[in-house]
C-alpha cells in the first residue's frame, strides 16, 4: 500500500498533471465568463436585431399524446444559445492557442549550409588534366 501511494503522488505531482488541473479550473472560470457574454450580451443584441426574438423562449409544443398528459416541448432555443455559446468558446481558445503559439514558437534558425565540394566543371577539368597527365 505505501508503494501504491508513493506511486500515485509521484504521478499526481508531475508537471503536465499539475498543468492540466490548472487548466480545468481556469476552463471553468472562462466558460461562466464565456456563458454570461453570450446569454446576457450577445444572445439579446441578436435578438433585437433580428425582430426582438428571445432565444431561451424559442420552443415548439405539440399536443398531449393522451388526455390529462403534458405537452410535448422541444425548447430549441435554448439549443442554439447553447451551440452558439460553444462556438464563442471554441473560437476563444483557438485564439488563445494560436496567440500562444505565435509567441512561444522560437523563430527557426537557418541549417548550416553544407561545406562546398567540388562543382561539376571542376571534377571535368581535373578529369581531364589526369587524361592529358596520363596520354603523356
Amino acid at each position: 500500500m505505501k508503494k501504491f501511494l508513493a506511486e500515485f503522488k509521484e504521478f499526481a505531482m508531475r508537471g503536465n498533471v499539475m498543468d492540466m488541473a490548472v487548466g480545468v479550473v481556469v476552463g471553468g472560470a472562462f466558460s461562466k465568463i464565456v456563458s454570461s457574454l453570450v446569454n446576457d450580451l450577445v444572445m439579446p443584441l441578436l435578438g433585437l436585431v433580428i425582430g426582438k426574438i428571445n432565444f431561451a423562449s424559442l420552443a415548439v409544443t405539440f399536443p398531449p399524446a393522451r388526455e390529462g398528459a403534458d405537452p410535448v416541448v422541444l425548447a430549441y432555443g435554448n439549443f442554439l444559445q447553447t451551440v452558439f455559446e460553444f462556438l464563442l468558446i471554441a473560437l476563444c481558445v483557438f485564439c488563445a492557442v494560436r496567440l500562444i503559439n505565435k509567441f512561444s514558437h522560437k523563430k527557426e534558425e537557418p541549417a548550416p549550409e553544407p561545406p562546398k565540394g567540388p562543382t561539376s566543371e571542376e571534377l571535368l577539368a581535373e578529369i581531364r588534366d589526369l587524361l592529358k597527365e596520363n596520354a603523356k
